[in-house]
């Protein structure tokens, strides 16, 4: 590489770092102040993909969003159905670059729920049955959604309206929930089931019988 692309080069990685750490949604800065909440020691990272409705979105301590996320209450710009608490994240949450949460009613995240890369989490989904109206001008029901504390939602995971998922689960990459899930589960696939769960005095049991001892380490939220 020539000295001069180097050097520009160098210029363009410098001057993108400044950005990014100068671009963060941070407590006190502009974007954070039209939040609902937005709790000490909390970040969104800079690019966000959308940030819509931010009065009706809160935060609480030390969340941490990643880069190219979304957070988006309610249909569009000043939505007036919206309530107020249209979606909540939980202290010590962290959701991974590129993270679309998309609450039109109520999503709940407990605290210290993690969220691996591309997770997709909406409470209202698209209606199909008129045959002669586009399917995205269809609007389908809202059905709140709860991530219970200490979940963690594996890379690419998907959560559907009415999802209820219980504390301290683990859902697999690429899984796809909908309906209850219980506390102490892991659960995977399309549609999600659960393939091993808590057993007292056990350990972590599979549908076929295997036993994962508890780890000695394990410190429960």
């Amino acid at each position: 590489m020539s000295l001069p692309r180097r050097l520009a080069q160098r210029a363009v990685h410098a001057a993108w770092r400044f950005a990014e750490r100068a671009g963060e949604v941070v407590p006190g800065s502009p974007l954070a102040d039209r939040f609902g909440s937005f709790g000490p020691g909390s970040c969104i990272g800079f690019p966000p993909a959308t940030l819509l409705n931010v009065h009706a979105v809160h935060l609480g301590r030390d969340v941490l969003v990643g880069r190219q996320a979304t957070l988006a209450a309610g249909y569009g710009e000043g939505d007036h159905r919206l309530g107020d608490r249209a979606l909540v994240l939980g202290d010590g949450c962290v959701l991974g670059a590129g993270t679309t949460i998309t609450a039109h009613e109520r999503i709940e995240l407990g605290a210290h729920v993690y969220a691996g890369q591309g997770v997709f989490i909406t409470d209202a989904s698209h209606g199909y049955q008129d045959p002669d109206t586009p399917i995205g001008r269809q609007f389908g029901r809202h059905e709140p959604v709860v991530v219970g504390a200490g979940t963690w939602l594996g890379h690419g995971a998907v959560v559907l309206p009415g999802a209820r998922i219980g504390r301290n689960v683990v859902v697999a990459a690429g899984a796809v929930v909908r309906g209850t899930v219980p506390d102490h589960a892991v659960v995977a696939g399309n549609p999600a089931r659960v393939v091993r769960r808590l057993e007292p005095g056990l350990g972590w049991v599979s549908q076929g019988g295997d036993v994962r001892p508890l780890a000695p380490f394990a410190d429960p939220v």
